[in-house]
């Protein structure tokens, strides 16, 4: 049997594929995988706002076309990357177990976001890096930061920024951290990440047993239960990806801390919430807290961060 997966021909899309190529031949010594390497519109604008060329689902959306058309049974995806929508014919039928889901600072000049003057240029594309980042320290300037991670820290390292934030998971996958003089792993608390962060999320071609149990042996039971947390918030709440919005859940033993945050990209207007709950009661929990912060006027909230997010008065982008 053999099996096509489509895949981003970015380094990082690129070292999951390969990844899950082998997982699945060591498993499955019958079956011959192969990669469809697909160049998306995401990574092909390197100009724009991620949220003006139609958000993450760009970066999704050249895969799935591939696999409805038949050039490929299976895609490998960054689960963060993957709306919560799905085409279809195709459905999310696997999320790998999480590594670590921090975003990090990354400088050549300074130790942490604390030792950063007044003023200092911070570079990042997210909307939800930024009011974060802007929460905390209003007085720093925050310039896009667009290319694939190593532009990123090309522009870093001559200088183009005093710092950048990153997911700390793809700069260790490809073993990049240790050439920048100074990197510090945020919190989770202090830099809530976007659902999905650090997770792969495996789409297939439905109908299809072989490609479901294949799928199936490549879940993990636990980070499928808090990926399905935040993927029910950002349904419920209806967060495109020109809305500042971070939810992340962890578990830890028998219960489950929550984390949510949205608001304005430039740090004011901030709505957030941190719950514990046990696994038991876990069912609906992402839809739930979504539904309290609708309550409390987070979609006008988040219409009016939608509206403010690219106007002329934001911090410059590059």
């Amino acid at each position: 049997m053999k099996i096509t997966i489509a895949t981003r021909v970015s380094d990082l899309a690129l070292w999951q594929a390969y990844h899950i190529k082998e997982r699945i031949e060591a498993m499955y010594p019958d079956v011959e995988v192969v990669l469809n390497k697909i160049v998306s519109n995401g990574d092909k604008v390197l100009d724009k706002p991620l949220a003006l060329i139609g958000g993450k689902g760009h970066f999704t959306k050249e895969l799935e076309d591939a696999m409805l058309a038949g050039e490929a049974d299976i895609a490998v995806h960054s689960l963060k990357d993957v709306p919560t929508y799905i085409p279809e014919g195709l459905e999310l039928a696997a999320v790998t177990q999480r590594q670590d889901q921090s975003d990090v600072f990354l400088s050549h000049k300074y130790a942490s976001l604390d030792d950063l003057p007044e003023g200092a240029v911070v570079g990042t594309t997210s909307l939800r890096r930024r009011m974060q980042l802007l929460q905390k320290r209003p007085d720093l300037k925050v310039k896009d930061l667009r290319g694939n991670v190593n532009t990123r820290l090309r522009k870093l390292a001559e200088g183009q920024y005093d710092a950048i934030i990153l997911a700390w998971i793809g700069l260790n996958r490809l073993d990049l951290l240790k050439d920048i003089p100074f990197t510090d792993k945020l919190s989770l608390d202090m830099m809530i990440p976007p659902m999905g962060q650090a997770a792969l999320g495996i789409e297939i071609v439905s109908g299809d047993a072989k490609l479901q149990e294949i799928a199936e042996s490549l879940k993990d039971a636990d980070t499928y239960l808090c990926t399905q947390i935040e993927r029910d918030f950002i349904s419920k709440i209806g967060a495109g990806c020109s809305a500042p919005v971070a939810c992340n859940a962890v578990k830890r033993g028998e219960s489950v801390t929550f984390r949510v945050m949205l608001g304005y990209p430039d740090g004011t207007n901030i709505m957030q919430e941190k719950v514990v709950k046990s696994i038991s009661e876990c069912e609906g929990f992402g839809s739930d807290i979504a539904q309290k912060m609708i309550d409390n006027g987070a979609l006008e909230l988040l219409k009016n961060a939608e509206r403010v997010a690219f106007k002329e008065e934001m911090p410059q982008r590059l």
